[in-house]
């Protein structure tokens, strides 16, 4: 399924695809809120359906960010994006599924059910943008809108099979999205083709009045075909293909995707990147203190849910303890601890300064070379309750966690099957090297037909 499978498309066509929808998603649970009518605008692009990852707002419809805390939350005004597809044309027809708050990697955090994954609906999609990625893959929509704080556009597009982009951070507006980790998070599409993808980032991107965050730098993707490839270099961070959790067989087909870029033309080498290890340590710092502070607004006072107390304190303990889920609490605790006065030097701190590091090492590399490669996950899909312990569930996340450190761009590509179930490879680069990065992928895509 493709954009252009729907430019033009009518009332009729798009309630056809919606009776579809709710007949296959019994089986997927990708969807948390599908329109009746949606409204279908006038544009470029008008006709083509997209799903919205149910933590960008959206005026009059639902928008719960997989939590009972927002369970029946209906925001007045649009995201940045949202007003940019419809102007577009494009129609939104539902909110997809997702961890709560964003902060999962298989989106069984959902406050209201796991989505499961089309390729073996025993496994997970991967998360936290799980419904965004199974509706996409599932062939339900030609494209979804994802988030991405340390993965969660490119991990579930690997699981499933399907591409997933996140954006240079900046190049995207965040207004209106609702924050999980400020500094990191990212807006980004899935789609099934690097061109689709190419589509979206082309209405989507540029500069907003609304969100001090995003550049001035003018990206032209729709020229990503025009790129040369042939010539280029790549680099492989030996610490990375190290990593004592890395599936073998998905280290073969790494192997694989080297050999593919050097018949492209695309020179590989091997470089060192010391403090790359510290991603994870580092990003689970950094998060959840930001977590701590933006989480912060949801109280029972102004919007949400309410759970009536005797005094003030009481009420907001209610509230956050019945409106919060297992995840979300320990990573408000988590960055509460790391913020307190006793440890921010000790931790929140130290973790800024590696982060830097990490961003000046991945700089300095992507200073003298066009991409930086990896596998997206380190293991296939899991099946549906086989990783309860957090620590492993944070491991997941291992390559694609550094690329939201420095703000560069990444791209998850489909690269075949291992023990039948989707693997999915990375492509990072420089800042502002999106259309750069499609074009690699885009190579890749037409070379594996």
């Amino acid at each position: 399924m493709k954009i252009s499978d729907f430019i033009g498309a009518r009332e009729e066509k798009i309630k056809g695809l919606l009776k579809d929808i709710k007949k296959r998603d019994k089986d997927i649970n990708a969807f948390l809120t599908l329109l009746e009518n949606p409204e279908i605008p006038e544009g470029p692009y008008s006709g083509v359906p997209i799903a919205i990852k149910d933590n960008i707002t959206t005026e009059g419809i639902r928008t719960t960010c997989g939590s009972k805390i927002l369970e029946n939350f209906i925001p007045p005004y649009n995201a940045t994006v949202i007003e940019k597809l419809r102007k577009a044309g494009f129609v939104v027809i539902g909110k997809t599924n997702m961890d709560e708050f964003a902060m999962g990697s298989t989106t069984e955090n959902s406050a209201f059910f796991p989505t499961k994954n089309p390729r073996d609906t025993e496994r997970v999609p991967g998360g936290s943008s799980g419904g965004s990625a199974a509706a996409v893959a599932a062939g339900m929509v030609p494209v979804a809108l994802g988030s991405d704080t340390g993965g969660s556009i490119r991990q579930p597009a690997a699981l499933t099979g399907v591409f997933g982009f996140k954006p240079t951070y900046g190049v995207v507006s965040r207004y209106g999205l609702v924050a999980y980790a400020s500094s990191l998070d990212q807006i980004g599409p899935l789609a099934t083709t690097v061109e689709d993808i190419a589509t979206v980032m082309d209405v989507i991107s540029g500069k907003d009045e609304k969100d001090s965050t995003t550049s001035d730098v003018k990206l032209n993707f729709r020229g990503f075909k025009d790129i040369e490839i042939s010539g280029r270099n790549a680099v492989i961070v030996k610490e990375m293909m190290e990593y004592e959790g890395l599936d073998s067989e998905v280290a073969k087909s790494f192997e694989e995707f080297v050999k593919t870029l050097e018949k492209m033309g695309v020179s590989v080498r091997r470089v060192s990147l010391p403090t790359i290890k510290y991603s994870i340590a580092t990003y689970y710092i950094v998060a959840p203190a930001e977590v701590s502070s933006n989480l912060a607004r949801f109280d029972g006072i102004r919007y949400g849910l309410r759970v009536s107390g005797e005094n003030l304190k009481e009420l907001y303990l209610k509230t956050r303890n019945a409106g919060f889920g297992e995840e979300v609490k320990r990573r408000i605790l988590l960055g509460t601890f790391t913020l307190s006065a006793a440890y921010y030097d000790a931790y929140f701190e130290k973790a800024q300064k590696v982060r830097r590091k990490i961003s000046e090492e991945m700089y300095e590399v992507l200073e003298d070379n066009d991409y930086m490669i990896s596998p997206t996950s380190p293991i296939v899909a899991p099946k549906i309750g086989e990783k309860t312990d957090p620590l492993s569930l944070y491991l997941m996340d291992f390559y694609t966690i550094p690329a939201n450190l420095a703000g560069i761009p990444a791209i998850n590509i489909p690269f075949g099957e291992v023990r039948g179930l989707p693997v999915g490879m990375q492509i990072m680069g420089g800042r502002f090297s999106d259309a750069s990065v499609l074009a690699l992928a885009w190579k890749v895509e037409k070379a594996m037909g």
